[in-house]
């Protein structure tokens, strides 16, 4: 799935999208940054309620191309201006973090069980 998608997928508004298009290759989600860090994998998207410039830093540190702001949390400009920079697309949903999970699961899992029907996995 591609980061373009992604809003449209589950219904979020892209408040940052100066990124360059590429793959999400899975999601990790949650609010406790220091997990994010320890157990996050590259190119997945970050699922969280954490709306703060930390959540940026993090990101970029696990080479995650996107993150999604979930229960329409006020996302602040540093924050913005931060993923600006970092060419981290943002996004803000009134769904909460079970829900976007579960919405990306479906639509990522099936891309995996198509491959590895092919015998790919």
């Amino acid at each position: 799935m591609k980061i373009s998608e992604l809003g449209q997928l589950i219904g979020a508004q892209c408040i940052q999208n100066e990124y360059a298009d590429g793959d999400i290759k899975g999601v990790y989600t949650g609010d406790l940054l220091s997990d994010i860090l320890g157990n996050a994998d590259e190119g997945c998207a970050i699922v969280t309620i954490q709306a703060h410039r930390n959540t940026v830093a993090v990101a970029s540190t696990k080479d995650c191309p996107a993150i999604v702001v979930c229960n329409d949390r006020a996302v602040p400009d540093d924050m913005i201006t931060a993923a600006q920079q970092e060419h981290i697309a943002v996004f803000r949903t009134n769904k909460n973090q079970f829900i976007v999970s579960g919405m990306l699961y479906e639509k990522l899992a099936c891309g995996i069980h198509a491959v590895a029907e092919r015998g790919a996995v």
